[in-house]
Order: C-alpha cells, then structure tokens, then sequence
C-alpha cells in the first residue's frame, strides 16, 4: 500500500502544532506566575487585574520584535507568537476585566484599562518593532 499524498502534510501540520505547544507551555506558566505575584502582593481582583495587564504588555513588546524578524520566520512565529505569546496574553481577560468594571458601574474604570491597555500594548508592539530591527541590523552586520 503506497503512502497517500496527506502524509507529508500530515507531518508538517505535527511539526507545526509541536511548535505552537512548546510556545504555549512556558507562555502559560509565565502567566500563572505574573498572576500568583500579582495576587500575593496586591491581592484580591486588583492584583490578577494588575498582572493580566502586565502579561499583555510583555507579549505586545514580544510581539512587537516580532513583526521585525525577516520573512520567512514560519516556525518562529509559530512557537513566540502563536504559541508563547498567545498563552501569555489574553483577550478574555481583558473582556473580563472591562465587564467586571462595567458591572460594578465603574464606567471610569472601565475607559482607564480600555485606553491603558490599547494604548501601552499599541506602543509597546511599536518599540518591540523598533527593538527588533535594531537587533537585526546589528546582527547584520
């Protein structure tokens, strides 16, 4: 029985998913320990809030050096972007984060994690940019 014309994509889809999940592991426990920080030392909501916020800046910077990397870099951003960065950060949180504030009627709250966390993971994403092709002229060279 010859081999069907699916297994080579077969085993690229494999490597693909093993590279996303070996990404994901250390994104994910990186972010269970900003958040086990964070509610130790601030304690309560505040301090996962804190440290979602945190998780999500970090991955906008990583993410940011990133989108300088040449073309080409498949299994890169299959293992830091989609894989570390995607576990690290999260947009439910932040969903959740803006509807706990809402509820509690803390509309003020609520624009002040929108316009925090828009605004510094944007610019953050900028400087881990800039960062990025800094790093890649100097290894250019």
């Amino acid at each position: 029985m010859s081999p069907g014309p699916w297994k080579p994509l077969l085993r690229g889809e494999v490597r693909d998913l093993v590279l996303v999940a070996a990404g994901a592991i250390p994104g994910a426990l990186l972010r269970w320990q900003l958040e086990l920080i964070g509610h130790q030392a601030v304690g309560g909501l505040r301090g996962l809030t804190a440290a979602d916020l945190l998780a999500n800046l970090i991955g906008c910077l990583l993410i940011g050096v990133l989108t300088a990397q040449p073309p080409g870099s498949q299994r890169l951003y299959l293992w830091a972007g989609i894989g570390f960065c995607g576990s690290l950060t999260t947009f439910s949180s932040w969903m959740l984060q803006l509807a706990e504030a809402l509820r509690r009627g803390s509309t003020a709250a609520a624009v002040a994690v929108l316009l925090v966390s828009l605004g510094a993971g944007l610019g953050l994403v900028m400087l881990g940019s800039a960062l990025g092709r800094r790093l890649g002229t100097r290894r250019g060279r």
